[in-house]
């Protein structure tokens, strides 16, 4: 099978292993605490026991689920020094709920945002405020819905890795990334807006 990863305009083999958490019991997730957001969007967070059960490769590079992260965090410290652990978070996940409890976000290589489903605008609100309030400075890895009509909006939004849905032709959708050549709003990857950069 062909590669679906895109990185600095080219498509390449993937180095990490991205892990998914056991799946869940549906009446579990809308047992006291969980139901709040459950019955309001049907967007449940992992529960304790999908966290203690998620099973990871013990060595190489794999991205973790932030749960399962945060509860690993500390045994992880050697591999998070190698550069061999990233985490991933859902759109309806806030990164405030755990950006204190990561010792520094810098030390992370990778940080992956999973789209459910491609209309859900959150994931340029992620990575913005990733790169803009939080000062995420490696790879952010767009992952799930990704479709090529977005690419070139993800990468204004400070993406520069896209996981292009495995239905879809990663060559066509890597021809997104220069769907537009002169962008009017300033944003991530380009700050100034295109009145201030054109010359007259």
């Amino acid at each position: 099978m062909s590669s679906q990863l895109i990185i600095n305009n080219s498509i390449v083999d993937d180095e990490w292993k991205l892990v998914m958490p056991p799946a869940a019991d549906e009446e579990v997730k809308k047992q006291a605490g969980k139901v709040v957001i459950y019955k309001l969007t049907g967007e449940g967070s992992l529960t304790n026991e999908q966290i203690k059960n998620t099973i990871f490769p013990k060595n190489g590079k794999v991205i973790l689920p932030v749960g399962v992260f945060l509860f690993h965090q500390k045994v992880l410290k050697k591999r998070i020094t190698k550069q061999e652990i990233g985490l991933w978070m859902e759109t309806h996940e806030e990164i405030d709920s755990f950006i204190n409890e990561v010792d520094d976000i810098n030390h992370l290589p990778l940080i992956s945002v999973k789209v459910k489903k491609f209309a859900d605008g959150r994931i340029f609100s992620i990575g913005n405020l990733l790169r803009m309030k939080y000062k995420y400075k490696n790879e952010l890895r767009a992952i799930g819905d990704v479709l090529r009509d977005q690419l070139f909006f993800l990468k204004r939004s400070g993406f520069n890795s896209f996981h292009i849905r495995e239905d879809r032709d990663a060559k066509d959708a890597l021809l997104g990334l220069n769907d537009f050549t002169t962008p009017y709003q300033g944003a991530v990857d380009q700050k100034k807006p295109a009145w201030k950069i054109i010359k007259r």
